[in-house]
């Protein structure tokens, strides 16, 4: 029985040591944090299958299959006790505010101005994975990392493991670094010892995110309904964007960050150490109609290694065609649209003569100014 105990107190020795070297191992890989969680997602999968029974999915049927894998962790990576759960911060823009304003600029979301975050984040969590078992050579070890690719419910597992709290805009909310970073997991068969951190919600009666939003995508604090959100609706709906939620888009075509811009909790968040997260392309701050003339061979051009490509030339340019009907009436912009009028594509087409009868009609209604260059006779 001494030797039993022994052994054991070795054992739980070993594993600590471990779990100090991955989150060390996790810094200089270039994490903010890494975390340890013993995960339990049982209250998360009630919230889900009711999320899922309200419809909120919109035509993300993907959120509801799989089973229980996607909260039974086991079931999906045979053996996992424990998920590393890490961050990486990705804000490298200043000029949202005044790209928002200028409803000539198309707005993308930050998240996606730079590399595609997929692969930079995956390829750094297979690397520690790789630490891991280069330390363990002895040992048989069931690991699988995952980068918002798998039936993982990746915020409820960052939550309890105390890398935040999710907000009432059902985004991780960080008391050091607000909301501007990315998840990523590693589910381990190892019995690391877990962390016990869980941030405490902080939100208090802040409304500042359910009042910004611009289509009113949240039925109450803390549910989305995906259905009327502008990133569902620029990025993973094929469809046509609803009408009567077109004009309240703006200019916002790939994505929307304003639940994050008005979080006070952003204030405290860091600019990104990560060069590919830096914008290319002059995506954070183009106008509407230089991305519109973006033939289909030049957007596979500037869209390589990043997050836009996913959603292909026709939906970029259907949201775009939204945007230029939002922006302010001119000659030069119903030019650019009519040229595109008979775009092969129903969709595209369809969305341009909403803008094209938009900008006409706002070309009608708008004052003259006269221009104060031209001299009277």
């Amino acid at each position: 029985m001494p030797d039993q105990e022994l052994q054991s107190s070795t054992e739980t020795e070993k594993l600590e040591n471990l779990a100090k070297k991955i989150k060390a191992w996790g810094e200089s890989l270039g994490f903010q944090q890494v975390a340890i969680v013993e995960p339990d997602l049982s209250q998360a999968s009630q919230r889900l299958n009711k999320w899922l029974a309200d419809g909120f999915q919109g035509s993300m049927q993907w959120m509801g299959e799989h089973g229980d894998k996607r909260y039974v962790v086991d079931k999906l990576v045979d053996h996992t006790l424990r998920v590393i759960s890490v961050r990486m911060d990705y804000l490298a823009d200043n000029k949202m505010i005044a790209v928002l304003k200028n409803n000539n600029k198309a707005y993308i979301s930050r998240y996606a101005l730079g590399r595609d975050y997929h692969k930079l984040i995956r390829k750094r969590l297979a690397e520690l994975v790789k630490r891991i078992e280069d330390e363990l050579p002895e040992m048989q070890l069931s690991q699988r990392p995952f980068v918002d690719s798998a039936p993982v419910m990746e915020k409820p597992l960052a939550e309890q493991a105390g890398l935040g709290w999710i907000g009432k805009n059902s985004l991780l909310l960080n008391k050091d670094a607000g909301s501007w970073f990315f998840l990523g997991e590693i589910y381990t068969s190892l019995r690391l010892p877990a962390d016990q951190a869980e941030q405490p919600d902080r939100c208090g009666n802040c409304r500042a995110c359910l009042k910004v939003c611009p289509t009113d995508a949240f039925p109450e604090p803390y549910v989305l309904d995906a259905r009327k959100c502008i990133s569902y609706l620029t990025i993973e709906n094929k469809d046509a964007i609803p009408e009567e939620l077109r004009p309240l888009m703006g200019n916002r075509v790939f994505g929307c960050d304003d639940c994050q811009i008005i979080c006070p909790w952003n204030r405290f968040a860091s600019q990104t150490k990560e060069d590919d997260f830096t914008p290319r392309h002059n995506l954070d701050d183009s106008d509407l109609t230089t991305l519109f003339t973006w033939s289909p061979e030049e957007f596979l051009s500037n869209t390589e290694g990043s997050p836009i490509r996913r959603i292909g030339h026709e939906r970029w340019m259907r949201n775009l065609a939204v945007g230029l009907g939002n922006a302010s009436g001119s000659e030069d912009i119903l030019k650019v649209l009519e040229a595109r009028a008979q775009h092969p594509s129903p969709l595209v087409q369809e969305h341009v003569a909403w803008a094209i009868a938009l900008q006409q009609k706002k070309l009608l209604t708008q004052p003259v100014i006269d221009n104060p260059d031209t001299k009277p006779e």
